[in-house]
């Protein structure tokens, strides 16, 4: 299915990857995002679970072996241009731990870093990912365990 211009919504994956009072984050590579600083994922591929879409997204673009542990919300990325749906995405955000593996900037991102807590506001993150981000960091604590459906 083509990602520009969908005649239907393209199911995705995000995954929020906390070490301490770090977070993974990557920089955008590709439209519509391109340059932009963001949680790692993508798009679901046929046949594949959302648990394994996110392990193999962050794979494909961190080179780290992630386990998601728990959903932490389901938004819409809806991008108009002209009045008409430019892209159209329903994402699932998870929260994840590492595995294994060496960080290192991958297929379809610019680069990737882990980003202390308190640094994040340099980033310009996008929304929806600040607020997923607060909700990994308190589920990590404890706090928060439910999904949340979002809305940007």
């Amino acid at each position: 299915m083509k990602r520009e211009y969908p005649k239907l919504p393209i199911v995705g994956v995000g995954g929020v990857v906390i070490k301490g009072d770090e977070v993974l984050l990557v920089r955008r590579g590709k439209p519509p995002m391109k340059g932009r600083w963001t949680i790692p994922g993508g798009m679901v591929e046929l046949g594949e679970s959302l648990p394994q879409a996110v392990q193999r997204e962050i794979k494909e673009e961190t080179r780290l072996e992630v386990r998601p542990v728990g959903v932490i919300a389901v938004l819409d990325r809806i991008f108009k241009k002209s009045g008409r749906v430019r892209f159209h995405y329903v994402i699932v955000d998870y929260a994840c731990r590492v595995k294994s593996g060496k960080l290192r900037a991958a297929s379809d991102v610019l680069d990737a870093r882990w980003v202390k807590r308190t640094e994040l506001s340099r980033y310009r993150l996008p929304t929806a990912a600040r607020s997923v981000i607060r909700r990994a960091f308190e589920r990590s604590k404890g706090r928060g365990a439910s999904a949340h459906r979002l809305s940007v």
